[in-house]
């Protein structure tokens, strides 16, 4: 059971949120048998699908906004209960306004309190014993790395920051000792290419991860070939990367892999359809925003002279040069001796600035920018003329993001915090040409959905 849960690593977040959609829909059901035995058909047949779903979508919303589907290893179980307690607390505190508003969708007091108690105590007891088998490391895939150089320790690196990865590092796969000169290999298996089917039977190895620097040399196609006949999965580096960090590797991708890769391609359905969903929830924007667009100015003439927009180059796709909209955070002239980074911190950002800043409403001005169509909602940040200059000369691929609109918020703003540094663009250049790469409208809609709950709980604004 667990080799055949091995195989399907990268689908385990999915097939957890799916067991426990099914696992608190089963515990409303129980609460309906337990609190109508004797009518339980008849009572099902009020709307009880339909109220059921509310329940459950608002505990796993609420279990998603407290990372409760990060599925980390939690090492006190204390902090585990409390996190769950507060999910439910909260999705409770939703449900109880919602029955306020519309008393239709109420299930019955004696059934919501008693499936309440039910999802929370077998849910918390459930959640201990998943925490309990990630820590003993039984579901994890046992890995070997044909490979010594500068990709296979980025992937190992990658691999070992990552709490809950579902993979472990059992070991190297080299064509000479003397690749492991200057590593320190003391608790890994170690394996020359004509003896790695041996190796790999005898230490139960799940996955090879191809991750050589330089293919041109001698590959052991063959002992690879004899290993993949035995169910051991072989994987290139690159495309294993891709899917487990959500970036690609610059330092070592070549252009071939940008050449043949069945993404970086926008198909004009995929474009009409994004510029379509840009202008209706552009105008949608500006309604719901209305109020801030009328208090916010107040609020910057109140703390600081000068204008209540702050407009700046930024270049687009293709390169084209639009003025970028946003409500002004900094002193006037904060730049008057020429462009620098912000910084964490910067003293030229002004109070309201610091939370317009925090909230992102500095940002809403930009749905300007997407109804003009020089931005859309979901792209690689726009960045000004002086530094992509910079960086274009300093960083492989980097003139790649501007093949698409940039975005208000993107793949790079919610997985990685702010930076302002080449290495900070470098890695958020990683998650924009994976975001580019996976460029779809369901994609878009999980950055957008992402977004929300990154603003909810300000991470990542300076």
């Amino acid at each position: 059971m667990i080799k055949f849960l091995n195989q399907y690593i990268p689908l385990r977040k999915p097939f957890f949120f799916l067991f426990e959609s099914l696992f608190i829909i089963s515990m409303i059901v129980l609460a309906i048998v337990l609190r109508f035995s004797d009518n339980f058909v008849n009572y099902l047949g009020h709307g009880m699908v339909f109220k059921s779903l509310i329940i459950t979508i608002s505990i796993q919303l609420s279990l998603y906004y407290f990372d409760m589907y990060e599925l980390k290893i939690f090492q006190n179980n204390f902090e585990l209960i409390i996190r769950l307690l507060q999910s439910i607390g909260i999705a409770s505190i939703v449900l109880a306004i919602l029955y306020y508003v519309f008393p239709d969708l109420i299930i019955g007091r004696g059934v919501f309190f008693i499936s309440l108690v039910l999802i929370t105590t077998l849910l918390i007891l459930w959640r201990l014993l998943y925490n309990y088998i990630n820590k003993s490391e039984r579901l994890d895939q046992r890995v070997m790395i044909l490979g010594t150089g500068l990709f296979a320790d980025n992937i190992i690196k990658k691999i070992n920051e990552k709490i809950d990865s579902g993979f472990k590092i059992a070991g190297l796969i080299i064509k000479d000792k003397k690749e492991l000169s200057s590593k320190k290999v003391d608790d890994l298996i170690i394996s020359n290419y004509s003896d790695m089917l041996e190796t790999c039977i005898k230490e139960k190895i799940d996955r090879i991860i191809v991750a050589l620097d330089d293919k041109r040399g001698a590959f052991p196609i063959y002992e690879l070939l004899a290993c993949k006949m035995k169910g051991i999965i072989i994987q290139e580096g690159t495309k294993f990367y891709n899917k487990f960090t959500g970036q690609l590797p610059i330092e070592s991708l070549k252009p071939s892999f940008i050449i043949f890769s069945e993404g970086f391609h926008q198909s004009k359905i995929t474009l009409w359809m994004k510029n379509t969903i840009d202008f209706v929830l552009a105008l949608t924007g500006l309604i719901f925003a209305s109020l801030f667009i009328l208090i916010v100015p107040v609020l910057i003439k109140l703390e600081s002279r000068g204008s209540i927009f702050y407009k700046q180059e930024r270049m687009g796709k293709n390169g084209k040069v639009f003025k970028l909209i946003k409500f002004r955070t900094m002193v006037e002239n904060a730049e008057a001796n020429g462009p620098v980074w912000a910084q964490k911190n910067d003293l030229r950002v002004t109070r309201i600035g610091r939370f317009l800043r925090k909230s992102r409403i500095d940002e809403i001005p930009q749905i300007i920018n997407v109804l003009k169509g020089d931005m859309s909602f979901v792209g690689p940040r726009p960045e000004r003329p002086f530094f992509i200059e910079q960086l274009n000369r300093q960083i492989p691929f980097y003139n790649q993001r501007l093949i698409v609109k940039p975005g208000i918020t993107g793949w790079a703003q919610i997985k990685y915090s702010y930076g302002a540094s080449k290495e900070d663009a470098m890695e958020k250049l990683k998650y924009d040409l994976y975001y580019i790469d996976n460029l779809s409208i369901l994609f878009d809609l999980v950055i957008i959905f992402e977004t929300v709950k990154v603003v909810l709980f300000g991470k990542g604004a300076q």
